[in-house]
């Protein structure tokens, strides 16, 4: 009987017993709020994974700041590729772990769905206009909601309980309840980390001398040496923990590396000399829209003003951003 003839549940199911390692998250039963037959070619964490890429929110992440607002050049990293090399890194692991793969990438592909334009610094001038109204922002959370209740106008992906805890949980204090969940929330990091080093070498920002010389000895000179120490490390200490963790020595480098970005490229001069736009822009729009809430889109209907207000800018691109405030701010003769 060819294989094809067996449904694939059960398929999978066979080989999930045999190869995947015992503590990885089946691919059975879809946990999802609004039951659904199974599909016959896909398992559900596919069928996530396929909704998460073909959303409104994925697509605009290809024009949202990974670090540098609206970079001139063409190989700087934005939102989207952020995603994919997170996503592929993710995969890489879970697979040498014996792990779910199409959870984790779904959970990869998903993660980063919520976050405002403009980098971190968007992110930081939102929370704190919406911290004045007694909120708050989070890109994390936001991701959730735009997954729950904002895509398919309104309706939401319906997506499995793990995805939606994976996205959820990517950052923050909070573990992921599935160890893919938990790959995806250190790969994060790791990817992070070392292609904002790359763009920031490129855009002259560091020099090769400024990077802290004992995580460069340890971890390795380029990006892509850095990458397979930190993977390898992440592989061999969760196989010894029984749980996703990264080395002691290896990720304390880690860590006292992404502080060394922080302190000089997210936060730093560079990033800061940007900031008192980004947060006019971005502040503007937000004072406009909640004085004016009639010219927001209804995205979700059963969300209130402010919450509107919030999700319209959240999901603006930052070209988007930059072209609506400059149509709000500049008399129309400036414009020509």
């Amino acid at each position: 009987m060819p294989p094809a003839a067996t449904p694939l549940s059960e398929r999978v199911r066979a080989w999930e017993e045999e190869f995947h390692w015992d503590l990885a998250t089946p691919s059975y039963p879809a946990l999802r709020v609004d039951t659904e037959p199974d599909s016959p070619y896909r398992t559900p964490f596919q069928r996530d994974r396929d909704r998460i890429v073909h959303s409104k929110a994925f697509r605009r992440l290809k024009h949202k700041t990974q670090v540098f607002v609206a970079p001139e050049g063409d190989h700087y990293r934005t939102r989207l590729t952020h995603t994919l090399e997170a996503c592929g890194i993710s995969r890489t692991v879970a697979r040498a772990l014996g792990l779910n793969e199409d959870l984790t990438e779904a959970i990869g592909l998903g993660h980063d769905l919520g976050h405002p334009p403009f980098g971190h610094i968007g992110e930081e001038v939102l929370d704190e206009a919406l911290t004045e109204q007694g909120r708050g922002f989070r890109h994390n959370e936001h991701s959730l909601r735009i997954v729950e209740s904002l895509e398919r106008d309104g309706s939401g992906l319906n997506l499995t309980e793990q995805v939606r805890d994976g996205i959820l949980n990517h950052t923050g204090s909070d573990r992921p309840a599935t160890l893919e969940g938990r790959v995806v929330k250190i790969v994060d990091r790791i990817a992070y980390i070392n292609h904002d080093i790359d763009d920031a070498l490129r855009a002259g920002i560091l020099a090769d001398g400024d990077l802290p010389a004992a995580q460069i000895e340890l971890l390795g000179p380029t990006g892509s040496d850095r990458i397979s120490t930190l993977v390898a490390d992440m592989i061999d200490s969760s196989l010894a923990a029984g749980d996703i963790v990264q080395g002691e020595e290896t990720g304390g480098a880690m860590l006292r590396l992404r502080k060394f970005m922080f302190d000089r490229v997210y936060l730093g001069p560079e990033a800061r000399s940007e900031q008192e736009r980004v947060r006019t822009a971005l502040r503007s729009l937000f004072d406009h829209y909640l004085a004016h809430p009639e010219e927001v889109p209804v995205l979700d209907p059963d969300a209130d003003e402010l919450q509107r207000v919030t999700d319209y800018l959240a999901g603006m691109t930052d070209r988007f951003a930059i072209a609506t405030f400059k149509d709000l701010a500049l008399p129309e003769e400036s414009r020509l």
